[in-house]
């Protein structure tokens, strides 16, 4: 459980280090446009890949597993009845599916507080996009509660990431877990500076937007310890037929997958079709989880 528990804090400061420095980026230099998009595309298609390749199945073979070993559990204990335990088939869609309206819910309650369209989780709230936004829908009387609203909506999207982060962890699968970090990471970063430029726009003053990004950054690597404890104490003091483990990878895995297809690619296909090379990354960042644990063996 220590070498574990160590894994994670490593993985959990470096991607609180790596996100506030993302999100220091436009505050120090202006970066391309160009970079910021490719670094979104790549992101988006390790995110997808990640989810489809490397979490749904971890989490699926967690619960099949886990459903076994109560099953088996259950034989011993009552040897003389027949005992059977559910098949966890329903909770594969439905836990998929819980973290996927999560993310809804959280982008339409942002988006009534703003009164316009949810600040993205994407790469490509860069400073063009947070002119438009912040010339078109946001007002005087909208300043304040605006930047609290980006921030709040960012954050939690961040504590989602951290819950697959955690749930990784308690897989024992130091693969899946680095695989799931470099997923986090690639749209983590991108974020932490589309916030950063939307708040600067929004006129926020530095030792404030420090502060914003601060609680950004802090939020996934508290939230994958936080499910790591909560699924380890789980374990401890039940044995269920539904893996804690499990249902955390699909509800991550619900959450990443509606980060990438609502968010990320429409807003990178709106307003052009891809070019060859940004397609050809595209793809080749949906495959590279699936690559990088090809000798992975449960």
């Amino acid at each position: 459980m220590m070498d574990q528990f160590s894994v994670l804090a490593l993985l959990a400061l470096s991607m609180l280090f790596g996100s506030y420095f993302a999100g220091t980026m436009p505050i120090i230099f202006n970066m391309s446009e160009r970079k910021i998009r490719f670094m979104t595309i790549l992101g988006s298609g390790i995110l997808v890949g990640t989810a489809l390749s490397v979490i749904i199945p971890e989490g699926v073979n967690t619960l099949y597993a886990s459903a076994h070993e109560f099953q088996r559990h259950l034989k011993s204990a009552t040897p003389s009845s027949r005992t059977e335990a559910e098949s966890p088939h329903s909770v594969i869609g439905l836990a998929l599916l819980v973290g996927f309206i999560f993310m809804l819910l959280v982008d339409e309650i942002a988006a009534r507080k703003l009164n316009s369209a949810p600040v993205t989780y994407s790469a490509l709230s860069n400073a063009e996009n947070a002119d438009t936004t912040s010339s078109s829908h946001h007002h005087h009387h909208h300043k304040s509660s605006s930047k609290i609203t980006a921030t709040i909506g960012l954050v939690v999207h961040a504590a989602a990431d951290g819950i697959a982060l955690g749930a990784a962890a308690t897989t024992s699968h130091t693969d899946v877990e680095m695989v799931v970090f470099l997923a986090i990471m690639l749209h983590k970063a991108p974020a932490a500076f589309g916030l950063i430029t939307f708040l600067m726009h929004e006129g926020l003053e530095r030792k404030k937007l420090r502060k914003h990004l601060l609680v950004f950054s802090l939020s996934a690597p508290v939230a994958s310890l936080i499910t790591y404890f909560s699924i380890n104490n789980f374990a401890q003091e039940t044995l269920s037929d539904y893996n804690a483990t499990g249902v955390a990878m699909l509800f991550s895995a619900g959450t990443f997958l509606y980060v990438a297809t609502v968010h990320v690619l429409p807003e990178i296909t709106q307003n052009q079709s891809l070019k060859l090379t940004e397609l050809l990354t595209l793809v080749g960042g949906s495959l590279l989880p699936s690559i990088l644990t090809l000798h992975h063996h449960h």
